[in-house]
């Protein structure tokens, strides 16, 4: 059976003119739910994230300053919300529905997280939008519980994953892929084990080409026992702040194309948080 984390909270309340647009966090399930793509037996409440497994990934010190509502103004804009009690409760409600993922991913072959891929929350600090990177968590939770030895994180939201590269810069289990926009946000990049960086403007017929023959190489390459796929729309023409230019057709064919190679692996894809 499909599962898909979702949980009421993920819609955080912002200010009022906040260019965030959490509202896509009620729309999603509901269209699904609506479209009769899904039940609702397919969708799961997460709890909370032990404080344990935030700590086996985030510092300590930036972790109680987020957890204690002192983390300093300047990083608090770095993130780009207002920190609040709620803000870190949908935190680690988000980041507890990522692992819980994974276990639904031995048991069915895949599942789905509504929001997480916060993809630039690094070790010790947060922004764009990510306070606690849930991929990296739920990758360092598998590992340390002997659940997998070999995890690849695809990430093809338009954003580099500068915040998986960063926490996995030394970790040979854990592969990062990032393909990305290379004149978009952030604009100090990290390193991942493979970048692809995009120019503005790239249409689909390139994007899907450099993608094919790049994903089935590595995923031979690495052999990887578990897949954790950020799928970001964010690379469509639409997109005001993208630089790229791909239609909904290429996007589609994208992820068809990253789940038929995934097949006979382990994945959680999850939809972008920033």
């Amino acid at each position: 059976m499909l599962k898909i984390a979702y949980d009421p909270i993920y819609a955080h309340l912002l200010p009022e003119g906040h260019r965030f647009p959490m509202l896509k966090y009620e729309l999603i399930p509901g269209q699904l739910l609506h479209e009769g793509l899904i039940k609702q037996e397919n969708i799961f409440t997460p709890e909370r994230l032990p404080e344990g497994i935030i700590l086996a990934t985030h510092d300590k010190t930036y972790w109680h300053e987020l957890r204690d509502l002192t983390l300093p103004a300047k990083e608090q804009r770095r993130i780009g919300f207002p920190l609040s009690a709620q803000l870190v409760d949908r935190e680690i409600c988000i980041g507890q529905g990522t692992i819980d993922g994974c276990h639904y991913a031995f048991d069915y072959g895949i599942a789905f997280n509504v929001a997480g891929g916060t993809h630039h929350a690094a070790t010790n600090w947060g922004e764009g939008f990510c306070l606690l990177n849930d991929h990296a968590m739920a990758a360092n939770y598998l590992l340390n519980n002997n659940l997998a030895k070999s995890i690849l994180i695809i990430d093809l939201d338009v954003h580099q994953g500068n915040g998986t590269a960063q926490i996995f810069e030394n970790e040979p289990r854990v592969f990062t892929f990032s393909m990305h926009g290379a004149n978009n946000f952030p604009y100090r990049k990290e390193k991942s084990d493979l970048d692809i960086p995009l120019p503005d403007g790239v249409t689909d017929e390139v994007y899907l080409e450099q993608l094919y023959h790049t994903l089935p190489q590595l995923i031979q390459q690495q052999k990887p026992d578990f897949i954790f796929y950020l799928a970001g729309v964010d690379l469509l023409a639409t997109d005001k702040l993208g630089k790229l230019a791909l239609s909904k057709q290429a996007c589609k064919m994208r992820d068809q194309f990253v789940f038929e190679q995934c097949v006979g692996d382990h994945v959680i894809y999850s939809f972008p948080d920033n």
